[in-house]
C-alpha cells in the first residue's frame, strides 16, 4: 500500500536522509523548521489535521545540548511538548508516530550496553526533555516507534565528523576526549533502517498500515564501540584515503588540506562543558534485531561508507555475529 507521510525536520541530519528514503513508501509532505515551527502548538495541530497522514515521522529536535542548559523553555517546547501534541493529534486521526530519542536519557554509569527497559536517569536538560518527549508519546496511547540512537553524525549540519575535519585544516594538534564510550551512527543508516522497518509494516498483511503490533521503544545504533578520541583518529584516516573530489568532504574542509599532525587524548574533566555527558553511551540493539530482523552495520563500516560517497554496506541479519 502507498502511505501519506508527514516528515518534520527535513533539513536535519536524519530528516534529510529520511527525505531520500521515505518517498519509496508513499507521498511525503516534508517540513523544515521555517515551514513548521514545532514550538508553536497551533501550527503543529493545523498541519496534521490538514494533511491527515497515515504516519508522522518526527525527525526534528532541539539538539544544542550545551545551549539547552540555559534555554530549557525552548528545548522543552520542541523536545517534549511538540511530541505530545503530535502523538495526541495522530491518535485522533488513527495515524502512527515514528520518533527519535537519545542515549542521553541514561546517565552512562553502566559498563554493559543499555537495554530499552533500563531505568533512565538523564544528566542534562537535553536528556530530560528528550525523555519527557518519549513519555508523552507513550502516555498518548498512539501506535509508535521510538528509536533511541547515539553519537549521530552526517555529511551536513553540525556534528563531530564535520567539526574534526574543519579543525584538522586549522590546527596541527587536536585534543579529544578519550574516556567517553559509544557507537558513532551515520544518519543515513538510521534513515535506511527506519524506511526498511516501515516497509515491513506495509507488507505485514492485507489490513491498513499499523504500527500497533510492534509499538514500543527500540535502540538503533551502529555495531561496536569506540571513544571520541578513536573516532577522531578514524575520521582522519578515512579522510586521508577518500576521493579528493568528494563534494561533502570538500565543503567540510573548504577545499583546504589537512594540517593536523597529532591527536592528544584528554579526559572529560580536562574539557568541561555546560551539559554533562554520559561516560558510557553504548545501547543494546538486540530488541531491534529480534523484532525486525536487522541491525545496523559496525560503526567503522558506516564511516568508511560515508567517505565513499554513500556506498551503503548491507544491513546485518539479526542472527549474525557482530
Amino acid at each position: 500500500m502507498s502511505m501519506r507521510i508527514l516528515l518534520t525536520g527535513k533539513n536535519g541530519q536524519v530528516g534529510a536522509e529520511l527525505a531520500r528514503f521515505l518517498p519509496h513508501l508513499g507521498a511525503v509532505v516534508a517540513f523544515d523548521r521555517q515551514q513548521l515551527d514545532l514550538s508553536q502548538p497551533d501550527h503543529v495541530r493545523r498541519a496534521i489535521r490538514e494533511i491527515r497522514p497515515q504516519i508522522i515521522v518526527n525527525a526534528a529536535a532541539y539538539t544544542a545540548v550545551d545551549q539547552a542548559e540555559t534555554d530549557e523553555t525552548a528545548a522543552r517546547a520542541i523536545n517534549a511538548e511538540a511530541p505530545r501534541i503530535i502523538a495526541e493529534e495522530a491518535k485522533k486521526i488513527g495515524a502512527g508516530v515514528v520518533h527519535y530519542s537519545t542515549d542521553y536519557v541514561f546517565d552512562g554509569s553502566k559498563t554493559s550496553p543499555y537495554e530499552e527497559d533500563d531505568p533512565p536517569h538523564p544528566l542534562s536538560v537535553y536528556g530530560r526533555t528528550k525523555l519527557a518527549g518519549e513519555q508523552a508519546i507513550r502516555d498518548a496511547g498512539v501506535p509508535h516507534l521510538i528509536f533511541r540512537t547515539a553519537w549521530v553524525y552526517g555529511t551536513r549540519g553540525r556534528n563531530f565528523l564535520l567539526t574534526i575535519l574543519r579543525l584538522a585544516t586549522q590546527r596541527e594538534e587536536l585534543k579529544i576526549v578519550h574516556d567517553q564510550t559509544g557507537a558513532p551512527t551515520w544518519s543515513r543508516e538510521i534513515a535506511r533502517a527506519t524506511a526498511s522497518i516501515l516497509e515491513q509494516r506495509c507488507r505485514s498483511g492485507p489490513d491498513a498500515f499499523s504500527l500497533a503490533p510492534v509499538s514500543g521503544t527500540y535502540h538503533m545504533t551502529a555495531g561496536g564501540t569506540t571513544t571520541w578520541y578513536e573516532f577522531a583518529q578514524a575520521i582522519l584516516e578515512e579522510a586521508a584515503q577518500a576521493p579528493r573530489d568528494l563534494p561533502w568532504l570538500a565543503a567540510a574542509t573548504s577545499g583546504h588540506p589537512l594540517l593536523v599532525r597529532r591527536i592528544v587524548p584528554i579526559t572529560t574533566a580536562e574539557y568541561p562543558t555546560p551539559a554533562r555527558r554520559p561516560a558510557y553511551s553504548v545501547l543494546s540493539n538486540s530488541r531491534l534485531g529480534s523484532r525486525f530482523g536487522c541491525q545496523l552495520p559496525p560503526w567503522r563500516a558506516q564511516l568508511h561508507s560515508a567517505f565513499r560517497d554513500g556506498e551503503l554496506p548491507p544491513l546485518i541479519p539479526a542472527d549474525s555475529n557482530r
